[in-house]
């Protein structure tokens, strides 16, 4: 007998805002797995916001990353790190204002993603503002400025491993205009952005290894999130949705 989830209603003083980076290499699974995990959490009550790649945005304008010179690199992904925390604002002040349930804020990417591709560029970076832009944002995560501050940046960041790293058969190009990245650089690029969020205390790895299927991986990145997410709140049998099987079952939390 399944047992079904009567999530109660938070008060206004009681409700929580929570915010998660899904992070990783290309073709890992970042599009299909935040729309997912929105599915899961609005099941059990939640209202959830989902923060589009800023990056695909911006190259979907007919931006040529791999065209770009030292100068232009730079520039972009300045450009985009503030289009980043500007979007990630917009969807924080929404969750400020819905009063009447738990929120969820998903991001696909976060804000030290952009790092990870200034490598052509280490020269001028090293001696410019956006330096300490990103020193900035890992001194908060790395919670030196204070718990409050560092939960209301990323509370958590679920880095999921690149397709051609363990799942090869399965990676593509076909399902994402802006990508260009072969197997090999595929998999550098995975290990850059996973370096890049080195010093977050809430990082978590979801792999390919032990999946049969993108279903498998889906499912530990929601036993991942689950578990983390509920931390203050009691535990309740629920099935996970969207699964092929039916009679899965983890214990999860229920609001209070």
């Amino acid at each position: 007998m399944e047992t079904t989830l009567c999530p109660t209603e938070p008060s206004r003083h009681t409700r929580q805002v929570y915010k998660l980076v899904l992070t990783g290499g290309p073709c890992g699974g970042k599009t299909t797995g935040q729309d997912r995990l929105a599915t899961f959490f609005e099941n059990i009550g939640w209202k959830v916001f989902t923060v589009p790649e800023a990056a695909t945005t911006l190259l979907a304008g007919r931006v040529k990353f791999a065209e770009l010179n030292r100068e232009q690199t730079y520039a972009f992904q300045k450009d985009l790190l503030m289009t980043m925390l500007q979007m990630e604002n917009t969807y924080i002040h929404q969750a400020k204002v819905t009063n009447d349930r738990n929120v969820l804020i998903i991001c696909d990417r976060g804000g030290m993603d952009p790092s990870a591709y200034i490598d052509r560029v280490s020269a001028a970076f090293s001696t410019n503002k956006m330096t300490s832009c990103f020193f900035t944002i890992r001194f908060v995560f790395s919670g030196f400025m204070g718990s409050n501050t560092a939960g209301n940046w990323h509370r958590r960041v679920v880095h999921l491993v690149t397709a051609a790293d363990g799942a090869e058969e399965y990676y593509t190009l076909e399902n994402n205009t802006t990508r260009y990245e072969g197997i090999e650089a595929a998999k550098m690029l995975d290990d850059r952005i996973r370096k890049a969020w080195l010093g977050h205390p809430y990082l978590d790895i979801v792999d390919n290894t032990e999946c049969r299927n993108f279903e498998d991986k889906v499912r530990k990145m929601i036993q991942v999130d689950s578990s983390f997410y509920f931390a203050f709140f009691r535990f309740k049998c629920y099935p996970i949705p969207c699964l092929p099987s039916s009679d899965v079952h983890r214990c999860v939390l229920s609001p209070t």
